[in-house]
């Protein structure tokens, strides 16, 4: 590339949006280039398990589709998403109970993207956005973006403290509320049935929709299901959901459930974004759930991930000092750690580097600041034996951090 003579610097930081000034790095990301480190043991970021990905089962359904509609998985096609695949999805969310149609679901490129046009379509400077705390880094990124400030509410074992959301929607006007309600991300804890029940009674009584963050419900490995939100107030709560924790985060497939006049607008977001999501990685995922892969891919998935949680905490009551606690997470792939006051796992973190383990400083998590003494750790991509010996490194940094 060749760089043209100019007498004066382009001054790019003077061009660029005030919404680009807003964008943050992601320790989560930095984290991820530290994993180059074959000594590293990482339980820092949120990945699934590779050998559980579908590999010969996504060849063959790739060829299918190719053999049996080339022409159209190769061609562009409608942004609302596959309508094989959504009328798929929409039958999988009715039999949890919700009164969702076709007609109602958007295909997107992993629900990151998802997040992005909610910021996009809901957002102004200035708006608030009712959270957990902590919540999903992600979501705190995309929609500090669009100059979003959060009111939070604790969370504590059994989810989001909703008996305070009233009161916290009372003194900040919310454009909605964001809640991820099974195995939370990074806390691992699920909303209980009485606390849903209660969050659905105080958004209704200032009219505040929902958004439902639902990435890790079909992960569950203990306990009994709960249903959605959705499927108490589908007119109210906007669901997203996505394969990359079940398939595979490569095919980037995910999907919002919306009423009408939302879905409306939000497909001309995504008409302005990228058109359409890969029609042939629609077409190649819609093949993979009608030959019968998912069922035992999930179930798979549940027994190594329960088994991987198991030998996590198993180890942490061996090697962690007297003073930590941390959840027990009935799926997904998260738990959550809690320090004594006065420890701070960002320093512990460079400590824990130095022993070549890795996780993530708690305080990433909380909107408006706070969280110094927790860290998330992640179960579901190390082996028992990788984990085992992680969990050793970690104890020996937290015990001389304890003296």
């Amino acid at each position: 590339m060749t760089t043209a003579t100019a007498t004066q610097p382009a001054g790019w930081e003077q061009r660029f949006s005030q919404s680009a000034h807003r964008m943050t790095s992601s320790i989560i990301r930095e984290i991820l280039k530290m994993m180059s480190d074959p000594e590293l043991i990482s339980f820092s970021g949120g990945m699934p398990a590779p050998e559980v990905f579908p590999i010969a089962q996504f060849q063959e359904a790739t060829q299918r589709v190719l053999e049996q509609d080339g022409r159209r998985a190769l061609q562009y096609s409608v942004t609302e998403g596959y309508p094989p695949l959504r009328e798929y999805l929409a039958a999988k969310m009715r039999q949890d109970g919700a009164d969702v149609r076709a007609e109602n679901i958007l295909i997107v490129n992993g629900s990151q993207q998802a997040l992005d046009f909610l910021g996009r379509l809901f957002l102004d400077p200035g708006d608030a956005v009712l959270t957990g705390n902590p919540t999903y880094l992600g979501a705190l990124q995309t929609w500090s973006t669009y100059g979003a400030r959060f009111a939070t509410v604790p969370v504590d074992e059994d989810g989001m403290r909703t008996e305070l959301v009233d009161g916290v929607l009372a003194g900040s006007e919310c454009k909605f509320a964001y809640v991820l309600p099974n195995f939370h991300n990074p806390a691992g804890v699920t909303l209980s049935a009485p606390r849903r029940q209660v969050l659905l009674e105080a958004v209704a009584r200032r009219g505040t929709p929902i958004i439902e963050d639902d990435p890790y419900g079909e992960l569950r490995f203990e306990g009994e299901p709960l249903k959605p939100l959705v499927a108490y107030d589908p007119e109210r709560v906007l669901y997203l959901s996505t394969f990359s924790k079940t398939l595979s985060p490569g095919i980037r497939l995910g999907w919002i459930a919306a009423p009408a006049p939302v879905l409306d607008k939000l497909v001309l977001v995504k008409q302005a974004s990228d058109l359409h999501t890969s029609i042939l990685i629609q077409m190649v995922a819609y093949d993979l759930v009608k030959q019968g892969v998912m069922e035992p891919l999930v179930q798979q998935i549940r027994a190594l991930y329960r088994q991987r949680r198991d030998v996590m905490l198993a180890a942490m009551e061996e090697r962690f000092p007297k003073g930590v606690s941390w959840t027990r997470p009935q799926g997904g792939l998260f738990l959550w750690v809690r320090l004594p006051e006065g420890l701070d796992s960002m320093r512990l973190f460079r400590k824990a580097l130095e022993e070549k383990v890795a996780f993530v400083p708690g305080q990433v998590f909380f909107p408006n600041g706070g969280g110094a003494n927790t860290l998330r750790l992640n179960f579901s991509v190390s082996a028992p034996e990788v984990i085992r010996e992680g969990i050793r490194r970690l104890g020996k940094v937290l015990a001389e951090a304890l003296g």
